[in-house]
């Protein structure tokens, strides 16, 4: 199977199979799992053979011309194939989660139809190579992120569920106009015509509001924590794999692989992603829903991500990159984690918890060792994806904001050490059990490559340079 027909397969399957996840549910309980399951497992698959193409710095740009110049145009490159195996991988794992997660819950047929639809329009995004299509993608996650985030239907569920659909779409239309006063410059939606262009000032203040309103930038961050009302699944689904990672994708795509940036934002974007950091960090210092300060961490660490690409230079921009990935397991281990506890014990209160690790051992070290890797102790995966970025920092002549950044580290460390400790550690206040079989696997394994990811990081940091030097036309 060549190339093309990989990545048309990646995009096709999930899209195409979660409107016949209905159908299978016709059929049975069992069909419609083991379907989602195929199909988020075929998703996960397809971006892994395309690696050995990636590692070759392969780049291969498919075109099919369609009327007014919105041409469906496909950039299949070492940046979107790393994003779409990270993205499907994490997903199929949530996948599997799920099985032992909802399995008691109404509307199953919907929740599996929403959430392969959110990965395969993740797909579409991170392969297309048209301004018009990365926006339609955009949105279609924004509405299946609407009906997971209200999937139990309560009333307060459902207005939580309406303000993350209306701020983001809110922010995916702003930054629509930027990409139309582009075109008016360009005269073109492809983003591979554009390498090099200078963006007008204007422009790139529309589109970072709608790549800041996504992922979930202070002060556009106050839809995710609230996001928590979903089931933890979901909340992994958005904080980890693919949801918040579509903002810092798109910025990478655009700003780092075809536009130049304005000298003044080259300037003022490290600090505003730093103060972002370092204010979700305090506000999940301070927290004591689990759920919330798991969000807030999320927050804080996306602007580790956004800062790397912000200095734009070759160890920062790699950092990020490697970033996604360490995040991406990491977090999703954490919230999947946190699942198992709520269903446990039926409280989100860290200060109603306690002694968990004498009945659920698996879950408190899997937590224990997800977070290490988001703190970003070595030789755990964080620590590697971390210090690239503040290595890039400094080396950007950024000093005072390196030193933001390592103080938000101790940030981290604090709150998840207290965390595990209040969770835990200590007297048992509620008699609680391991998860389902699929749950603790998927905890188990998560916590593995979050350690197999540091261990063995040279193989990720190999396709994330590649990427870097290949997308960073301005580092050659």
């Amino acid at each position: 199977m060549n190339v093309e027909t990989t990545v048309l397969l990646t995009v096709l399957i999930p899209i195409l199979g979660s409107f016949a996840v209905p159908l299978a549910g016709l059929a049975g309980r069992r069909v419609r799992s083991v379907w989602s399951v195929l199909i988020g497992g075929a998703t996960a698959v397809l971006p892994l053979t395309l690696l050995p193409f990636a590692l070759r710095g392969g780049e291969l740009v498919v075109r099919k011309t369609l009327a007014m110049g919105f041409d469906v145009i496909l950039v299949i490159d070492p940046l979107s194939v790393f994003m779409a195996a990270v993205s499907s991988l994490i997903g199929f794992l949530i996948v599997v989660y799920s099985l032992g997660y909802i399995r008691h819950e109404d509307n199953q047929s919907e929740y599996y139809l929403m959430v392969l639809l959110f990965i395969g329009a993740m797909m579409g995004l991170v392969f297309s190579g048209n301004l018009i299509f990365i926006y339609l993608f955009w949105e279609i996650i924004a509405i299946a992120c609407w009906r997971l985030i209200g999937f139990y239907r309560e009333p307060a569920h459902v207005r939580k569920a309406d303000k993350a659909f209306l701020l983001t779409f809110f922010g995916a239309v702003v930054m629509l106009l930027g990409f139309i006063q582009i075109y008016g410059v360009t005269n073109t939606f492809d983003i591979t015509a554009m390498r090099g262009t200078l963006v007008p000032g204007t422009a790139v203040l529309l589109i970072l509001f709608g790549l800041f309103s996504k992922s979930a930038t202070v002060p556009l961050h106050t839809w995710l924590p609230d996001a928590g009302v979903a089931p933890t699944t979901v909340t992994a689904l958005l904080h980890a794999a693919v949801l918040v990672k579509i903002g810092v994708y798109a910025f990478a795509r655009l700003f780092i692989y075809t536009f130049r940036l304005p000298d003044g934002w080259q300037q003022a974007l490290p600090v505003i992603v730093m103060v972002s950091s370092l204010v979700a960090a305090g506000a999940a210092a301070v927290e004591n829903d689990l759920k919330r300060i798991l969000a807030y961490s999320t927050v804080s660490q996306i602007g580790y991500i956004f800062l790397g690409f912000s200095v734009m230079n070759a160890a920062g921009v790699s950092g990020s990159l490697l970033f996604i990935l360490m995040h991406g397991l990491a977090k999703a281990g954490l919230f999947l984690c946190a699942g198992i506890v709520i269903h446990a014990v039926h409280t989100k209160d860290i200060r109603e918890m306690g002694g968990l690790i004498k009945t659920m051992p698996v879950t408190a070290v899997a937590f224990l060792v997800c977070a290490f890797s988001v703190i970003g102790i070595p030789p755990f995966g964080g620590f590697f994806s971390k210090f690239l970025v503040i290595l890039g920092t400094v080396q950007a002549g950024r000093v005072w904001v390196a030193a933001l950044a390592l103080f938000t580290a101790v940030l981290t460390m604090y709150y998840l050490f207290k965390v595990f400790s209040l969770v835990f550690l200590g007297e048992a206040k509620h008699p609680a059990r391991e998860g389902t079989k699929s749950m603790v696997y998927v905890v188990a394994l998560l916590a593995v490559l979050s350690l197999a990811a540091g261990l063995f990081v040279a193989w990720p940091m190999k396709l994330t340079n590649i990427a870097t030097t290949q997308m960073s036309w301005w580092l050659r």
